[in-house]
């Protein structure tokens, strides 16, 4: 093999060229910490073979990766191979889990016979790769081979569709199914998925930078361990739902996706943990995504919001019918006001749904007197909306009501990600940042970076969120499901879960209300989704009623920042529980859960500055929370870095700390 390198001394990169002879088809290349690293050969057949080891230990076995464009199918060769070795970056990443972070990577790129290169970069803490085509003529992608041989049986983490019959239509919102990958269900997953490999190694899979293309489900061949990539089908027709005139998918082509030219393909990420407290801080996913297209960030502001959707606009003592109407939402900016939070939400029904036309109000609706009044009780408005409604209206729409003072709209029931659902949301993403309009994605497939592209996305559901209370089964443990998708979900993005509720039920009590509510677990759970949930743009879940009769843990609430300096998961178990330590100009934060264990957590203060003490505010379960979930108590007291504190978690419960500098 003929190698060509230059290297200079005191230079970041390094940059090698390997031009392989017909017997020689196989290129290898490590982490910048030398821990992980990759092997790729030709497979003498349509595909490439790739496979991952981490400290010398396989994670995936050989693997096929390819594409299949417009028909073509052929061998796969290496014709070329280069490395560039030590490539540093420093993100900057506004409203992200941190504001600035620097990564460090080597890049390896494959020349193949088809015109195609394949790119891999292998981070201290992950791999990724991408397809790109140099095709100017374009065409189509008739499927991508994407079959993740998993080494030995790990344990899955996979959160199956919930939709059997058309497993690619829906919400994105599912419990974990935990399962050895010999007996995994080949059910579609979306994406993160986990395998634990035991001995604290853990493999997450993920996607980046998804634009104009399908998103990845996988499929579990529990015959051979293997994560089979399953890619949506393009639609070849669609219609709509009645009710809310939700787009829907009748046909689909036989491609999974069109191309016009030359492009690069998404990256597929897979992010390696060997201890669970990096699960939820890692950033692959915002580090591999596209960068902003948005020059002027200024204007995004994140912030609470309250909201009525969920409380099912449940007011009481006020002299007014509470409802879709302009006195229930100048009661809503009236309490948002009083109690510093930046937004209310008018979710569905401040237009018609049925009609599908978003640019005109309900009756009961005056949104010009509502924007005033709100604008002078320092509060912005959102308005619901659904993703196609949207798009279908989308110039008139951003221009009405930028121009009208509304702050963001909550865009809502996507349900697919479809090369067609992608270009949609990124249509949208690109209006609205011309139009100075945050956006919040409901119904949404999971996080891919796109809030790095357009930071004015804030928040993504793709999460089983606190909505799922009002008419879930007895058997549904959300105690557990909290302490397990920040490990996962997490990994790709920021989740608008709808926490704060005021009624609390513990195991043995809580059953499914829908005009009432209730969550599973303890008051100071959900105080301390608040801090453990990455979440730009929160809610305040239950209703302003039950807020003003608990002051106390409405202030706490609303004194937690959304956006952090920095963040860390100071201890913590995927599916058992987690501490989350944030910290916010001089301030900290500190949110803890657990699952339906009752745990004792002795928190070291060690994080802090010396030689100075803090107040501390501490929010944590009551002596009877086990059976009256509401129950809670506050202690404030000083502390130094010497200091230790332990804090009991009832089942289903948790604690939630401020801390601030002690004033000279």
């Amino acid at each position: 093999m003929k190698k060509l390198c230059s290297l200079s001394a005191g230079f970041a990169v390094a940059a090698c060229s390997f031009i392989f002879p017909a017997n020689a088809k196989v290129a290898t290349a490590v982490s910048p910490s030398g821990l992980v690293g990759i092997s790729v050969e030709d497979s003498g057949k349509e595909n490439m073979l790739f496979s991952v080891t981490y400290d010398g230990r396989p994670v995936l076995e050989k693997s096929q990766i390819g594409m299949s464009v417009s028909g073509k199918s052929s061998q796969q060769e290496i014709k070329k191979s280069s490395l560039k070795k030590n490539i540093k970056e420093s993100i900057t990443a506004p409203f992200h889990n941190t504001p600035r972070y620097d990564t460090e990577y080597n890049e390896l790129t494959l020349s193949l016979n088809d015109g195609m290169k394949l790119v891999f970069r292998i981070f201290n803490d992950g791999v990724a790769y991408r397809f790109s085509s140099s095709d100017k003529k374009g065409g189509t992608i008739d499927g991508e081979t994407a079959d993740y041989r998993l080494a030995g049986n790990p344990t899955l983490y996979l959160a199956h569709s919930t939709n059997p019959d058309n497993p690619e239509a829906m919400a994105f919102q599912n419990f974990y199914a935990v399962t050895p990958a010999s007996s995994a269900s080949p059910l579609l997953s979306f994406l993160p998925a986990t395998a634990d490999f035991g001995q604290g190694l853990k493999m997450t899979f993920l996607e980046s930078d998804l634009e104009a293309y399908p998103g990845m489900f996988l499929s579990a061949d529990s015959t051979s361990n293997t994560l089979k990539g399953v890619f949506a089908k393009y639609p070849a027709s669609t219609d709509f739902y009645p009710w809310r005139k939700q787009q829907y998918v009748t046909s689909r082509e036989n491609y999974i996706a069109k191309t016009s030219g030359a492009r690069n393909f998404p990256w597929r990420v897979f992010a390696i943990t060997t201890d669970d407290r990096e699960m939820p801080v890692n950033n692959l996913v915002y580090t591999l995504a596209s960068e902003s297209k948005v020059a002027d960030t200024s204007w995004i502001k994140p912030g609470k919001s309250a909201w009525e959707w969920w409380n099912d606009w449940g007011l009481r003592n006020v002299p007014f019918k509470a409802g879709i109407n302009n006195d229930t939402y100048k009661y809503f900016i009236d309490f948002a006001a009083d109690n510093g939070i930046e937004y209310v939400v008018l979710d569905e029904g401040w237009y018609d749904p049925k009609s599908g036309d978003m640019l005109t109000t309900v009756p009961e609706i005056d949104l010009p007197m509502l924007t005033k009044y709100a604008e002078s009780k320092g509060v912005g408005l959102w308005l619901w909306t659904v993703f196609n409604v949207l798009d279908s209206q989308l110039g008139e729409a951003c221009k009405k009501y930028s121009d009208l003072g509304i702050k963001g709209f909550k865009v809502d029931f996507l349900d697919r990600d479809d090369q067609d659902a992608v270009e949609m949301t990124y249509r949208i993403a690109d209006a609205t940042a011309r139009h100075k309009l945050m956006l919040d994605l409901h119904g949404f497939y999971k996080p891919t970076g796109l809030n790095r592209t357009y930071p004015n996305v804030v928040n993504y559901e793709s999460v089983f969120g606190m909505e799922e209370m009002k008419w879930s089964d007895p058997s549904v443990d959300m105690p557990e499901y909290d302490v397990t998708f920040p490990f996962i979900r997490m990994m790709c993005g920021p989740v608008d879960f709808t926490p704060g509720a005021m009624r609390n039920a513990s195991k043995a009590d809580w059953k499914a209300v829908y005009y009432n509510p209730v969550s599973q677990g303890t008051r100071c759970h959900q105080i301390a989704n608040y801090i453990v949930q990455d979440s730009p743009f929160t809610m305040l879940a239950d209703s302003p009623s039950n807020y003003i009769e608990n002051q106390e843990c409405t202030d706490f609430i609303t004194s937690i920042p959304t956006v952090f300096d920095s963040t860390r998961v100071i201890d913590g178990k995927l599916g058992e529980y987690i501490v989350t330590l944030r910290k916010k100009g001089n301030n900290w934060f500190i949110g803890g859960q657990t699952d339906w264990n009752p745990r004792d957590y002795e928190l070291d203060f060690s994080f802090l500055p010396s030689s100075q003490n803090f107040k501390v505010t501490l929010i944590k379960d009551g002596i009877n929370a086990e059976k009256q979930a509401q129950d809670y108590t506050v202690e404030v007291f000083s502390v130094n870095s010497g200091n230790r504190k332990l804090i009991h978690m009832a089942p289903g419960g948790g604690f939630a700390l401020r801390i601030a500098p002690l004033s000279l």
